[in-house]
Order: C-alpha cells, then sequence, then structure tokens
C-alpha cells in the first residue's frame, strides 16, 4: 500500500540519528511515500498535533522528548494514528510499554529497510481495511450498544469512542457472542502475526474493553485458558442501524 492511483500516504518519521534519518527518508519516499522528518521529540511533537499523516515512525530515544511521552501525545489528538516504534530499546518490557500505548508495530535496530517497508504496507492496508463499513449493525451487549460503523460504546446516554484496534476487537467478539473467540484466529485478522508481543498486545486490548464493559454485571469478557476469549451477554440480538 505504498502507492495507489490517487493516494500518496504521509509518513511522520521522528529520529535524531542524521544518518538513519537521511537513509529511511530517501528510501520511503522512492517508494512513493510522502515523508516528513522530524530529528527531535518537540519538533516531532509539533508536527504531528498540527498536521495531517497517515502513520507515525517514531524513535524512543529523543532529545527533548522520548518516544513513548510523544506517542501519548499523538494518541491524545489523534487516537486512531497508526504508530511504529523504530527503536534500539529491545528489551520485553520496553516494547510491551510501546504496545500498552496502542503501538500497531515496534521494530528493533539493526533493521532491514525492506522489512520497515513492508510493515509500514501491512499496518497501513490494516487501517484502511478497518476503515471500511464491516457492517450495518449495532451490536447489543447487555445494556450497552455498539456501533463498528461509528466506533462508539454507549451504554444509555454515555457514549465511548473507541480506538481501531479496540472497534476490531470488539467487533470480532460480537461476533462471536457466547462463542470462544479464539486468540489465533483474532491476531491473525487484527494483527496480521501470531507472535508473543502481538499477544501480549491484544491481552492489554482484552483489559480495556473488559474495563470499559465493566458497568453492566450481566456482560462477562472471560478467558478461555488455552483457546482465546469468551464474550459472555445474557442476549446475542442485533439490530439493524438507522
Amino acid at each position: 500500500m505504498e502507492r495507489s492511483n490517487s493516494t500518496i500516504y504521509r509518513l511522520l518519521l521522528v529520529e535524531d540519528e542524521e544518518n538513519i534519518g537521511h537513509i529511511v527518508t530517501d528510501f520511503l519516499t522512492n517508494k512513493g511515500y510522502d515523508v516528513t522528518w522530524a530529528k527531535d521529540g518537540r519538533e516531532g511533537s509539533d508536527l504531528a498535533l498540527y498536521n495531517t499523516f497517515d502513520l507515525c515512525i517514531l524513535d524512543v530515544m529523543l532529545p527533548f522528548k522520548n518516544g513513548f511521552d510523544l506517542a501519548r501525545e499523538i494518541r491524545k489528538a489523534h487516537p486512531d494514528m497508526p504508530i511504529i516504534f523504530l527503536t534500539a530499546k529491545n528489551m520485553p518490557e520496553n516494547k510491551m510499554e510501546g504496545f500498552e500505548l496502542g503501538a500497531d508495530d515496534y521494530i528493533s535496530k539493526p533493521f532491514l529497510m525492506d522489512e520497515l517497508a513492508a510493515r509500514i504496507n501491512a499496518v497501513l492496508r490494516r487501517v484502511h481495511q478497518a476503515s471500511k463499513p464491516p457492517s450495518a449493525k449495532v451490536f447489543k451487549i447487555g445494556k450497552y450498544e455498539f456501533d463498528p460503523i461509528t466506533q462508539e460504546l454507549r451504554l444509555g446516554e454515555n457514549k465511548r469512542k473507541l480506538t481501531a484496534k479496540e472497534s476490531e476487537l470488539l467487533r470480532l467478539l460480537c461476533q462471536n457472542m457466547n462463542r470462544v473467540l479464539e486468540r489465533n484466529f483474532a491476531l491473525r485478522n487484527i494483527w496480521r502475526e501470531d507472535s508473543y508481543f502481538n499477544a501480549r498486545s491484544m491481552d492489554v486490548y482484552i483489559t480495556k474493553l473488559r474495563k470499559y464493559l465493566s458497568e453492566d454485571p450481566s456482560v462477562a469478557l472471560l478467558n478461555v485458558h488455552g483457546k482465546g476469549f469468551k464474550l459472555v451477554v445474557p442476549e446475542v440480538e442485533t439490530e439493524e442501524a438507522s
């Protein structure tokens, strides 16, 4: 998904190492992307908050503001912004912090340029597919209503806007109400890869969804050991959206 007939994807690269910044910018530009390169966290913050991008690539160790703090700012302003961390910090706890912030991918240095392009392509493809209306149905989840088109979870007059991944995962759970949603199936459909860190990332999203649904005691989001997850609801009816 580097370039379609009329679409050029805008990428923000925040990288303080001059050599890497030049190489990545030149490579992705030759691939057909419109790349804006920021050389520190402060510049990256200004660009991300006041411009429109399709995806952000963030180094973690940055001057003035680290990549994790920058990602938090971006998430507040643009909840659905795809984020890829590009960093030498490859310890498991660092990766989990990135995924807990909602990162779409985490690439450790050194890396192959073709791998970076493939990861960007995969994230953009998933986001593009998620932006298409999945169905014209509003799911009933006990006292809640979930609209996958608007990505809203509603309880009475209260509305919660979900991120793209939260919405995708809840949609799969709703399509399998009172049945087990297999972990591998969800990983392949949403994260496109069944890996350890993607599985841990999905666990974070399950925890968030469980919290969002906690105001109705008749609804339960269960872990099914060795298999996956089950969204248990008193009724499994859906209604057509008006």
